[in-house]
């Protein structure tokens, strides 16, 4: 199954939320340190409300820590969401072994983290005057398509049984 990473996030309930829908996902959550508030702050907590439990939740110390836990795992690429990539995420074939990868709310990806990723895909947006979607809502989109894809290309495996 593909998993979620949030490079440096700086708004609680935005990744509060996050969790919430890699619960109902089971999709696993991986938080790259620095993190801008503490794990048990209370605004993260009430936007998951009760499905921490549910949350198969990772942090890691920093973005080599990562990678370290990302060689020695599953592998798989690691996609980037960024407003300047050309390739809208539709278009995209997502594998079961993806990694979503997605940026702080001020300042998105860091340069040195895009550097290792290995494609680049963007959500539109067709009014120039809204600078960018909320971080928990792109997460949700784009893991909806990949979940979308997935099924359709592997339609007797996935979702697993739980998800039906």
């Amino acid at each position: 199954m593909p998993a979620v990473v949030l490079v440096h996030p700086q708004i609680p309930p935005n990744t509060g939320n996050i969790a919430r829908t890699c619960a109902a996902t089971q999709t696993p959550l991986h938080l790259i340190e620095p993190l801008g508030f503490e794990l048990s702050d209370r605004y993260l907590k009430r936007a998951g409300l009760d499905y921490w439990p549910y949350v198969e939740l990772y942090c890691h110390a920093g973005w080599e820590a990562f990678l370290q836990t990302h060689q020695s795992s599953m592998g798989g690429r690691l996609i980037a969401f960024e407003p300047a990539a050309e390739t809208l995420y539709w278009d995209f074939r997502f594998a079961p072994t993806d990694w979503l990868v997605f940026g702080s709310e001020p300042d998105g990806i860091p340069e040195a983290v895009l550097q290792t990723c290995d494609a680049y895909l963007t959500i539109p947006m067709w009014q120039s005057a809204v600078r960018s979607l909320n971080l928990s809502a792109s997460v949700a989109i784009a893991l909806m398509e990949a979940y979308r894809q997935l099924h359709q290309h592997h339609a007797g495996n996935f979702p697993p049984k739980s998800l039906h």
